[in-house]
């Protein structure tokens, strides 16, 4: 069992209700599993946590990515697997994420979970979709706040066309190909 190993961070960007998380909570119970060390930086937490106060305009967003990418890729620098569901909507964002990786010689990937806002509005999983075409909320990301895709992500899955256990094995495989897991 190798308990020890190369860290590396996973970002899994997408639009709230992609399949970010879930995908993320599968991939993490089979690394574990292979005795890897792994964490899940999920976006709802860090926000209670390490972002308390931060609201949604573009600068707190960024703000908040920075944040977790910090963390993310401290993890990764000690050996863990740090899986981050998070939207992060910004390419110059996640860009920079990935540079501070880079920078340090800490490995980098990202995912986009391209699931289509019309599939993401039906599973509605925090009821988000329902609260913003109600005109309870507004700056719902990928509806009426920007999202923007990766253009050349590491891997894209389509969430919507396979399942949970197929979309982690993508992502597994992927790890493996890269020599991460």
């Amino acid at each position: 069992m190798n308990v020890t190993g190369q860290g590396a961070t996973v970002w899994l960007t997408g639009l709230p209700s992609a399949g970010k998380t879930t995908i993320a909570g599968v991939l993490a119970e089979q690394l574990t599993a292979q005795g890897r060390r792994v964490e899940v930086l999920d976006g709802d937490e860090i926000r209670t946590f390490l972002s308390a106060g931060l609201g949604f305009s573009r600068e707190d967003r960024d703000l908040n990515v920075q944040r977790i990418g910090f963390v993310a890729e401290l993890l990764a620098s000690h050996g863990v697997i740090v899986l981050v569901p998070v939207i992060a909507p910004y390419a110059d964002s996640r860009e920079a994420v990935r540079k501070r990786h880079q920078a340090a010689g800490t490995g980098y990937l990202e995912v986009h979970v391209a699931t289509p806002v019309e599939v993401c509005s039906e599973r509605d999983v925090k009821g988000l979709y329902a609260r913003q075409a109600s005109g309870e909320i507004s700056g719902l990301t990928g509806v009426d706040d920007p999202y923007e895709a990766p253009d050349a992500p590491d891997l894209r899955i389509e969430a919507h066309r396979q399942g949970v256990e197929e979309s982690a094995a993508a992502l597994r495989a992927l790890l493996s190909e890269r020599g991460l897991a």
